[in-house]
């Protein structure tokens, strides 16, 4: 009786490689916006709902006041983010919160690297550990939390609407 073959580690690793290659082909990546771009596009899984806000004008008559949405998309993790849209459809401002983070990446959109640049300035000066801030004139992000409860916001001080501050942001 003839002995069965045992495949070769090598055809085994080529097999497995191919597999990988046909599902990382056919999983498709949703279209995402971010920060200062158009509101993401929610991922599969991923529940959404808006609402409108009335932003109060800042000692000026009411007609300074300006509307803006708040577009909020839970994620399958869980992590709920609200998007701050102004009525020109831009996001100004991005807050999360839940039990993992969400992918800074696609939230801040064009101004990722501008955080990367002020995170590693940050974490040179402090240390590797503790909440995030990176306040730039352009661009104020700040994040915090422990494993399965995470927190931040982002936002873009010279796009904030008439009459909406940083603390709306949340």
């Amino acid at each position: 009786m003839k002995a069965l073959k045992q495949p070769r580690h090598g055809h085994l690793k080529a097999s497995l490689a191919l597999v990988a290659g046909v599902i990382g082909v056919c999983a498709v990546a949703p279209a995402h916006a971010g920060l200062g771009s158009e509101p993401l596009t929610a991922p599969q899984g991923a529940t959404t709902e808006q609402s409108v806000v009335h932003a109060a004008a800042s000692g000026a008559s009411a007609s300074a006041a300006s509307n803006y949405t708040v577009r909020t998309t839970t994620l399958a993790s869980g992590t709920v983010v609200n998007e701050y849209v102004s009525s020109a459809g831009t996001v100004f401002g991005i807050s999360w919160r839940g039990p993992r983070m969400p992918d800074l990446s696609t939230l801040l959109g064009t101004y990722f690297p501008q955080y990367q640049q002020g995170l590693l300035a940050q974490r040179a000066a402090r240390g590797g550990r503790g909440p995030v801030s990176v306040q730039d004139t352009g661009l104020v992000v700040r994040s915090g939390g422990h494993m399965g409860a995470f927190s931040g916001s982002a936002y873009l001080p010279p796009s904030l609407p008439a009459g909406v501050s940083a603390s709306d942001i949340q």
